[in-house]
């Protein structure tokens, strides 16, 4: 018998393997519509229900989970990396609770040895003051979106802005719950998150003047590229707080088209034009919002709502 030598063993395998990758339809039906299963080692034929490809290499974890819970429960790998942390999220977590692995309390003498580990580890986790000064100001993005109730995505843009600022140095001279605060209302405009400067003024510890300026600062020196804030943006937030109709939003977002078609928001506030908009939306429908009540929810003095929506409804071609 001869066996064939290890060169054509090795071709032979080869263009098993070509062909197998080769494989774009059916060979029993010709069709080309293939389904891959739910855990991905059988390719299947929708159209005759011959197996084309099986025992594929799966690179999934080898237990199942059935809700999010679950998983992340079974899951052995930690936290992705984040901007949110000024390590990225890098770092070694002592637990507080002075509990062994299988869940017994520890003497007190490993009791007392854990507090001074965990002391020190708080201390070793910023080396310089440039860290302090970034675990500071990400600490305080965090805490302003979360009162504010923005998505996380937009905590990150905001995290990754502070960072550039301070590679750039942008910060001397300036207060970093500013510089924070800036990049936070710079990452709501980026992601198109209606938050006014007046909302961001009021979860911050900084006045509203600063945050403008350093806002004007950061965006200039970054190349930030942000669009001006159409007011429609706030109309659904703003009806929803007033407890407005449908009738009153849709009317609203028709003002402000013609508006906007006609330039009238042009140098304006766009809160301020959302908010005489919804005025002149809700004497139009009928509901008769007060001046008052539409400036308490919109956060506009009513002197501001009196002297845009008449013209507004001039736009519109109605007294």
């Amino acid at each position: 018998m001869i066996r064939p030598s290890r060169r054509t063993e090795r071709d032979e395998t080869e263009h098993n393997e070509d062909e197998h990758e080769g494989v774009q339809g059916c060979p029993e039906c010709d069709s080309e519509t293939l389904l891959t299963s739910a855990n991905g080692s059988e390719i299947v034929c929708e159209t005759c229900g011959l197996i084309v490809e099986e025992e594929a290499v799966d690179p999934g974890p080898e237990w199942r989970a059935f809700n999010h819970q679950e998983r992340q429960q079974k899951s052995r790998v930690g936290a992705p990396i984040t901007e949110t942390m000024h390590d990225k999220g890098l770092t070694t977590n002592i637990d507080w609770k002075d509990k062994d692995a299988a869940g017994n309390t520890l003497s007190a003498e490993k009791r007392s040895q854990m507090h001074r580990l965990r002391k020190w580890q708080g201390r070793i986790r910023t080396k310089d003051a440039s860290e302090r000064n970034l675990k500071f100001a990400l600490s305080e993005i965090d805490r302003m979106a979360s009162a504010l109730g923005v998505p996380r995505s937009v905590r990150e843009v905001a995290c990754v802005l502070y960072r550039r600022a301070l590679d750039d140095d942008l910060i001397r001279g300036r207060s970093i719950e500013g510089v924070a605060t800036c990049c936070l209302y710079a990452a709501c405009r980026s992601e198109n998150i209606p938050r006014s400067l007046e909302e961001i003024a009021d979860v911050s510890r900084v006045e509203r003047r600063e945050i403008s300026r350093s806002y004007t600062y950061i965006g200039r020196e970054l190349d930030l590229e942000i669009r001006p804030v159409d007011p429609k943006q706030y109309i659904p937030r703003f009806c929803s707080e007033l407890g407005s109709s449908d009738a009153v939003e849709a009317k609203t977002n028709e003002i402000l088209d013609v508006a906007s078609s006609k330039g009238l928001f042009s140098g304006k506030s766009p809160t301020s034009c959302a908010a005489a908009a919804i005025y002149a939306a809700s004497l139009l429908c009928g509901e008769k919002e007060t001046q008052r009540a539409v400036a308490t929810a919109t956060q506009v003095t009513e002197v501001t709502i009196r002297n845009h929506y008449q013209e507004q409804l001039d736009a519109v071609g109605l007294q």
